[in-house]
């Protein structure tokens, strides 16, 4: 293992042992290791499974419309690029039908949690549209409350006299996590309706009116959300499936 050459540089034969030596002096010999226990952990999964067999006219179809869109439709044309990305037709068309044994994979091990965990994530995953007034003391921060409720401008109120930077455009905060928000101004929030103007509230010494314009209500109808909790729940597992394991560096 010690003399069992990894790679040649200027017809310089590079040992395992030396290239691991590489990666230790950089600081990334964890995140190589890392790298490889995880595409080990996905490859025994996948092999283990029949839940995640893919038709092979997925792949071809797969790599069909990649030439197509990236006209490589000539064979000369297609074969030159994939030598150019230093690879070939059978590891290009593996690569291809492991994306989607992996998209499957995620799937069948995230979809049987994915509501549960949704639910645990929708304080933080829902989302409000605020705009607000801060200022220094309570009277003032009362005072501009009853011109509002009066009819004045909030927006004109917080250019004149709120102390957040975003009094330039408004005082509009713009979409905040509910989870996120201080106790106090969420519990204020989750009773209000759109338009409601909330407080005088305390919060860091200073008063704030906030006015609700949006609520953004999470849903798992939402591709991309979907898609974003299916990979933190598959990265949860494939972290514990990581962490069970028993490895030795075997160089040198």
């Amino acid at each position: 293992m010690e003399s069992l050459s990894f790679i040649t540089v200027d017809e310089q034969s590079i040992s395992v042992a030396q290239a691991v030596k590489y990666l230790q002096a950089s600081g990334k010999l964890g995140q190589f290791i890392g790298d490889i226990l995880r595409q080990y952990v996905i490859d025994e999964e996948i092999a283990t499974r029949a839940d995640v067999v893919i038709s092979p006219a997925l792949t071809e179809q797969a790599i069909i419309d990649f030439r197509l869109k990236n006209q490589l439709t000539d064979s000369q044309r297609f074969n030159d690029w994939l030598k150019s990305n230093g690879t070939n037709y059978e590891t290009f068309h593996s690569s291809v039908a492991s994306s989607f044994k992996l998209e499957k994979l995620k799937a069948a091990i995230s979809d049987p949690k994915l509501q549960e965990y949704f639910i645990e994530r929708k304080i933080f995953l829902d989302r409000v549209v605020l705009s607000r007034i801060i200022v220094e003391n309570h009277e003032l921060a009362e005072e501009l409350h009853a011109q509002v409720e009066e009819g004045a401008s909030f927006e004109q109120i917080a250019r004149e006299y709120s102390l957040a930077d975003d009094k330039v455009v408004n005082g509009m905060m713009g979409p905040v996590s509910r989870g996120t928000l201080p106790d106090i101004l969420r519990a204020a929030v989750d009773v209000a309706s759109t338009g409601t103007v909330i407080g005088p509230l305390e919060l860091e010494g200073r008063f704030g009116l906030f006015r609700v314009e949006q609520f953004l209500t999470a849903s798992l109808d939402d591709t991309q959300l979907k898609q974003t909790l299916q990979n933190e729940l598959f990265e949860k597992w494939l972290a514990e499936k990581i962490q069970k394991l028993t490895v030795r560096l075997q160089v040198g």
